[in-house]
């Protein structure tokens, strides 16, 4: 079982999130609009999913703080590289040495918003867009922003809906741990809980999931 060791329980806490997500154009349940994660389904029952995820690129910062603090940081942190606090890379002729000049770029915002225990301390990331590579994805002015490389793997997720409780999202973790005990799969890191909507949409429209690495 797991419990007490992956209290993922709210990716952000978003209170200053809502006007970032408003500028980020997202509307509607699931997203809708914007670039999602990209997995297959392997097993369905439900609301319970086994998904095969694709290799991803994602933008992550680690915090060192207690829950509620640690989303709000680094959400802030997060939404800034994207918003234009990087260093876009410029390639000159292709005999020349790479370039680097003072530029930056907007990039799109992606669903879903996931965060991590590690530790005594938070790591919350944002999936980067698929047109993106490690070498074209503009580089961080924050140091504390950093762009990592995940591998394909398998997850096991089960979605609901309502708020972002702690009481709601302990009871969710139980069920997924229970399915995945039942099946004898081997977990393999930690559990994710991931947010796709903003939060000013209705608690019974939102998609939440907790997401947990298996073998």
């Amino acid at each position: 079982m797991l419990s007490g060791r992956g209290l993922a329980i709210g990716c952000v806490s978003f209170v200053l999130a809502v006007g970032l997500w408003s500028c980020a154009s997202l509307s509607g349940g699931d997203g809708v609009g914007i670039e999602k994660a990209k997995y297959s389904v392997l097993e369905k029952d439900r609301r319970f999913e086994l998904r095969q995820y694709e290799p991803s690129i994602v933008v992550e910062t680690l915090v060192e703080s207690d829950f509620g603090d640690a989303g709000n940081i680094a959400f802030r942190r997060l939404y800034d590289y994207i918003s234009g606090k990087n260093r876009k890379k410029e390639g000159i002729a292709m005999t020349a040495p790479v370039n680097q000049q003072n530029l930056s770029e907007k990039i799109a915002m992606t669903a879903p918003v996931g965060q991590e225990r590690s530790g005594d301390k938070w790591v919350v990331r944002f999936l980067m867009p698929s047109k993106y590579t490690m070498q074209t994805l503009p580089e961080p002015l924050d140091p504390s922003v950093t762009l990592r490389e995940i591998p394909a793997r398998k997850m096991a997720s089960l979605r609901y809906s309502g708020t972002w409780s702690r009481k709601r999202y302990e009871e969710h973790l139980a069920r997924l741990e229970q399915i995945i005990e039942s099946r004898k799969w081997k977990v393999a890191g930690e559990p994710v809980f991931a947010r796709y909507d903003p939060p000013f949409q209705l608690p019974f429209l939102r998609r939440n999931e907790i997401l947990i690495p298996v073998e």
